[in-house]
């Protein structure tokens, strides 16, 4: 047989130490940068709201109060908050803006029809040029 095909070849260490070299220096690089991305995705929102309360008002409103928590409470942030109707979507949306230091801030929200619930849709420190305090 060993005519026919040819001697054996018998492996080659340096050659698969190298590539089990160069595979894990190559794993570990993907690793790095899968959980770096992973971190600034997953971690915590530098500035958060959770809703306090809210309160249907006449002429199809709702009035929500909101807890802002932030890394840097010196800075000036924005929430969105929206209500919502009895399906469950959204009737209405308002931009607030969360002046530094303030950690409650309440508004109302005009609705599309009767609101049944208000909710935080979400927080920023991109404040919008026709949102900033002058």
């Amino acid at each position: 047989m060993a005519d026919r095909y040819g001697a054996a070849r018998k492996p080659n260490r340096r050659r698969s130490r190298w590539q089990v070299w160069t595979f894990t220096a190559i794993a570990l690089v993907v690793s790095g940068v899968a959980a770096y991305v992973g971190y600034q995705n997953l971690a915590g929102a530098p500035i958060d709201a959770q809703r306090v309360t809210y309160e249907e008002r006449p002429g199809d409103a709702v009035q929500i109060t909101i807890d802002v928590s932030r890394n840097e409470p010196d800075r000036e942030g924005v929430c969105i908050v929206r209500a919502r109707n009895r399906s469950g979507q959204e009737s209405g949306r308002k931009e607030i803006l969360v002046a530094p230091g303030l950690e409650r801030v309440s508004t109302v929200i005009q609705s599309i029809g009767r609101p049944v619930t208000a909710d935080v849709y979400g927080c920023s420190y991109d404040v919008p040029r026709y949102l900033s305090s002058p």
